[in-house]
């Protein structure tokens, strides 16, 4: 019997907007994860802790009671979204998203899976993109530091070239004065 071939088109934005920076890093929580394989808050949680050895803390770590405080503080969230905000949120780095479609096998975590991975992807070479941007821009920069006082002496001598050249065209066109013959 073939497999249907399940495809979940969530759009970056939505994606995107679910990526957080906590504790310094990009992360994902527990919540929207949750939301966006269809299952549960509970029953992911109860899924990662099932499979702890999968999770070393590179790959996912549970906010301390000072950060989590910290977080709600912070984020700007409506009395609906603070529902289930009783306990601090399970983190997942992009390996730990990785890891999550091994121990949560439905077709829906695995094709919203696909297109986290796809997302961070593409995050990773926007960033190196921008590096190396941003490295040029530097070194044009230094390059320039030393320009400074030698742009100020040009601009200087092309102020004096104007107003020389303004003299002479205000003496071409001033009115003339005096005897003039009839001849």
């Amino acid at each position: 019997m073939a497999k249907k071939n399940l495809t979940i088109a969530i759009p970056h934005e939505v994606l995107m907007s679910k990526i957080r920076e906590v504790c310094g890093g990009k992360v994902m929580l527990d919540r929207d994860l949750a939301a966006l394989y269809g299952v549960e808050t509970r029953v992911l949680k109860q899924a990662v802790r099932r499979n702890l050895d999968r999770f070393p803390e590179d790959f996912m770590f549970e906010m301390d009671k000072e950060e989590f405080q910290s977080w709600r503080s912070q984020s700007v969230m409506s009395k609906e979204d603070r529902k289930g905000l009783r306990y601090a949120p399970f983190c997942f780095t992009e390996q730990g998203v990785a890891m999550l479609s091994s121990i949560l096998n439905s077709p829906t975590a695995i094709q919203v899976n696909i297109q986290i991975m796809r997302l961070f992807t593409k995050m990773r070479q926007l960033i190196s993109s921008h590096q190396e941007f941003f490295k040029q821009l530097e070194e044009i920069r230094s390059s320039v530091r030393g320009h400074d006082d030698q742009l100020q002496i040009i601009f200087e001598y092309l102020k004096q070239f104007e107003a020389i050249k303004q003299q002479e065209l205000d003496q071409q066109n001033r009115q003339k004065i005096g005897y003039k013959r009839g001849d």
